[in-house]
């Protein structure tokens, strides 16, 4: 049975229920108009991929739906035991892949320093995993992504960002935290802090210096809202944080995009409609 709402619930957020029918008729949609019967996804033991998980077995039910659990050497053990636990509650099949010997051999190269290149290393790694699965099973890479980490840049290009669809993209992490609570996930997945797992210790809000609860008003007044620097102030917010975080949000949009391509002419765009397409 789905778990109570938390009180806490802000009034902007979207309501769980009504989050959990549009994810999951998007779900069936888009797997149906892809061919496809299946659905694979990486299980890190975080939130994110926990929640999708669970929406993806509420829409098409756990015998479609297959995690991955994708180790390097300097995981959290924890980690792997809470993916199995998400995995055991919604009756799901999981696997676990090893990353470390594929991953090692890049990161020979890369000074042990370079934090953030080897964490891209290991998050290229697991997507190329999870599509090698995907061609195994004939199914979709589900993405795991939320809004707060898509607004911030807060994601591997061709790593964690790279899915063929997404059911909580949308989705701010205090949405994802109701979500979770709603449908009746683990208690360790929705309470632990919220980390990458790339290296030991890794903290999300840590790196942020923000919590989510602050970030997700503050890019919800200022991305949803359009609200501008003077009502934010007088909203409570910071001043240098809501220059900071409207700083990164702009950086970081190309991450959010396609790569551009060169426009010919002659050469219409084929997925931008146009003459000769129904309506």
């Amino acid at each position: 049975m789905p778990a109570a709402t938390p009180a806490c619930a802000p009034g902007w957020a979207i309501a769980p229920a009504l989050a959990q029918e549009l994810c999951t008729s998007f779900l069936r949609d888009q797997l149906q108009a892809s061919g496809r019967r299946n659905l694979v996804i990486g299980l890190s033991g975080g939130i994110d991929s926990a929640v999708a998980a669970g929406l993806a077995v509420a829409a098409l039910g756990a015998g479609r739906v297959r995690g991955v659990m994708m180790p390097y050497a300097t995981s959290s053990a924890a980690s792997l035991v809470d993916a199995q636990a998400v995995a055991d509650c919604l009756g799901m099949g999981v696997e676990k892949v090893d990353i470390t010997p594929m991953a090692d051999a890049f990161l020979a190269g890369v000074p042990a320093g370079e934090r953030v290149r080897r964490g891209n290393v290991m998050a290229r790694c697991r997507m190329v995993v999870l599509y090698d699965c995907s061609a195994r099973d004939d199914a979709l890479v589900l993405g795991t992504g939320n809004r707060t980490e898509g607004l911030l840049g807060y994601t591997t290009m061709y790593g964690d960002n790279a899915c063929a669809l997404n059911p909580i993209g949308q989705l701010y992490k205090t949405e994802v935290r109701l979500l979770a609570a709603h449908l009746g996930l683990p208690a360790a997945v929705l309470t632990k802090a919220p980390s990458a797992d790339l290296w030991e210790g890794q903290a999300d809000e840590d790196e942020l210096g923000v919590t989510y609860a602050e970030v997700d008003r503050l890019l919800h007044a200022m991305v949803d809202d359009g609200l501008g620097e003077r009502q934010l102030a007088a909203l409570g917010f910071a001043p240098d944080l809501v220059a900071r975080v409207a700083s990164r949000v702009k950086a970081m949009a190309f991450k959010r995009r396609l790569p551009p391509v060169a426009a010919m002419a002659g050469r219409p765009d084929p997925d931008a409609g146009g003459p000769g397409e129904a309506s």
